[in-house]
């Protein structure tokens, strides 16, 4: 039998909120003035931060949320926002009795735009309905739509991914050199993910590369220490040339390299002779 939530004048009711990032971090917190074990993971005490607005409704369109908070907890701090550490994470949203530890769930999405100020940050939310908006049928294109190493290239990332260390890094710039240890054919395009240092969990784009020295897609406000360990993937411009010779996986090409564009409409015959 199903709990009726708030049918009585008095009740041991708080709610609780999980994080789940993409980098595989898992957040918990609760309006209740202890922590609480949930489904594993513990749910911080953080009363402070309410979710202020929520809506669902029986149609089609994107259910709408939303989080306030001050950032004094030390699990989100400002610059973890800054860096997106938490765009796209999961997030559930959940009443719980903390007598009993009874919960009921309701509200899943993801996190959409953040926002700070004076000291507080605001999250809006986008429910699951909001991937019915979004159109699955691929369109026509010369270059590959699929992700390098991802679903449809069916490439291994082990085989193209390299470990590093940085021997030393130009901040404004976005430039880090790495110990001529690694591998460092073809990483442009790819991309760099940090393992140590002050960027852990983050990954950047590479634009190009010179000998040792890699331009990222970002400058690095934070001062990366020497022998900060990093996992390079090396890089594919999506063409069907290059994945024929470089990569001959030219069978998973996920593109239409041979099909006329839209300027065959302008095309006319011109007169000879």
């Amino acid at each position: 039998m199903s709990r009726v939530w708030f049918s009585q004048p008095l009740e041991t009711v708080a709610t609780f909120w999980r994080v789940i990032r993409r980098d595989g971090v898992t957040l918990g917190f609760t309006t209740h003035d202890r922590d609480l074990w949930l489904d594993g993971v513990l749910h911080r005490s953080a009363p402070g931060m309410v979710p202020s607005a929520i809506r669902r409704s029986a149609g089609f369109d994107p259910d709408s949320a939303e989080v306030q908070g001050a950032l004094s907890h030390n699990a989100i701090a400002a610059e973890d926002l800054a860096d997106g550490r938490f765009d796209g994470a999961r997030v559930l949203i959940g009443l719980v009795d903390w007598d009993s530890l009874d919960r009921h769930l309701v509200y899943r999405g993801t996190i959409g735009t953040v926002s700070e100020e004076a000291g507080a940050f605001t999250a809006a939310l986008e429910s699951g309905k909001a991937e019915l908006q979004r159109d699955p049928v691929p369109r026509t294109s010369p270059s590959c739509r699929a992700v390098f190493c991802g679903p449809g290239c069916t490439l291994s990332p082990a085989r193209f991914s390299h470990e590093g260390t940085v021997a030393g890094s130009d901040a404004e710039a976005g430039r880090v050199t790495l110990a001529p240890s690694a591998p460092l054919n073809g990483l442009t395009g790819g991309t760099l993910r940090w393992l140590d240092g002050p960027y852990a969990g983050l990954a950047m784009e590479i634009t190009s590369h010179a000998g040792t020295t890699l331009t990222l897609d970002r400058a690095l406000d934070r001062m990366v220490p020497a022998g900060s360990r990093v996992l390079l993937r090396e890089g594919c411009d999506r063409t069907l040339a290059t994945c024929a010779s470089r990569f001959g996986n030219a069978i998973n090409f996920q593109g239409e390299p041979h099909l006329p564009g839209n300027d065959l409409v302008t095309r006319y015959p011109s007169p000879t002779g």
